[in-house]
């Protein structure tokens, strides 16, 4: 729109222009979006899609990394990565063992962390001292926390001392084949129930205490409040922590990696599929079927995830 100026009858009729606008409101609202966006894309880009797609490449072909080929110019082999996989007793019983290890960690740990939110979501005294006290082992690095056990259940450690109390003779837990991947467990769920805790906390101050008051009054006990209010109205919580702890299982690495010293010792018992894809990648330089064996344990993964969204699907009103 063009503006006349006319301030007296002697000067000149002066015209202002209206500035061209390059960029609309809106046009600069989507241009600054992705401004904002844009280091989150590349970062992505480069640093999970990029190593994703170039690890499914790897998974077909015969690569090291002590080899002066590229990865495109790598020998190809097709499946034999996958069929060796599933041909390599090594690589079954890592299996075998984060499978053993899942199952037991799992049910102890949503166990565990849902009774110690139910503590301290309750009307108890000093309840924020508890759940630091709950929530500070999550804190601890996993270095010092398996330095830790080492020493507890070490030969003359606390606790064989313990055992010797009831006539239990002791034995090198760690160093045992029978016994090592159960003390890993305990180690895991002890440093891991405060993370899975802290979402149960959360999932239950969302039931509104009124609900409870109408069951009460009704006569419902603690019990029948517990299981007809209490878990039907966590369901998502509980499905998250589930889905999350098992896909935190299936990839344990660094608990049995500071225990066995990197070789899942004593013979195998502790190796788990993420620590033998790390030694075959990155100690026998295998990274073609490093990515292959990566790629399996991710269709495991996907597998159970979407089993149990099926499981847990909400069943129509």
């Amino acid at each position: 729109m063009s503006i006349i100026e006319t301030p007296n009858e002697n000067k000149p009729i002066k015209v202002k222009k209206t500035p061209k606008v390059f960029f609309t409101n809106k046009k600069r609202e989507s241009i600054d979006g992705w401004l904002f966006v844009a280091p989150f894309v590349i970062l992505t880009l480069v640093f999970l899609i990029g190593p994703i797609i170039v690890a499914f490449i790897l998974s077909f072909k015969q690569y090291s990394l002590l080899d002066q080929t590229t990865i495109l110019g790598a020998k190809s082999v097709g499946i034999d990565n996958y069929i060796k996989v599933f041909k390599d007793p090594v690589f079954l019983q890592a299996l075998k063992n984060t499978c053993l290890y899942s199952i037991g960690v799992v049910p102890l740990q949503l166990i565990i962390s849902l009774l110690l939110a139910l503590v301290v979501d309750s009307k108890i005294k000093a309840k924020a001292f508890f759940r630091v006290a709950y929530y500070i082992p999550t804190l601890t690095s996993i270095v010092a926390v398996s330095t830790i056990f080492l020493f507890l259940f070490k030969k003359d450690g606390i606790f064989n001392k313990f055992l010797s109390i009831f006539g239990i003779a002791g034995r090198t837990w760690f160093n045992d084949p029978n016994f090592a991947l159960m003390a890993i467990i305990l180690m895991a769920v002890w440093s891991s129930v405060g993370v899975t805790m802290i979402i149960f906390l959360a999932g239950l101050q969302e039931i509104p205490q009124t609900v409870y008051e109408a069951a009460e009054i009704d006569g419902a006990n603690k019990f029948q409040r517990f299981f007809k209010i209490t878990l039907p109205l966590i369901k998502p919580t509980v499905f998250f922590n589930l889905v999350m702890t098992i896909i935190g299982t299936l990839q344990m690495f660094d608990q049995a990696y500071v225990i066995s010293g990197g070789n899942g010792g004593p013979l195998n018992s502790t190796m788990t599929v993420v620590l033998y894809l790390y030694n075959k990648g990155f100690k026998e330089f295998e990274m073609g079927y490093a990515s292959a064996i990566a790629f399996v344990l991710f269709l495991i993964i996907f597998t159970l995830t979407l089993i149990q969204k099926r499981l847990f699907k909400e069943e129509p009103q």
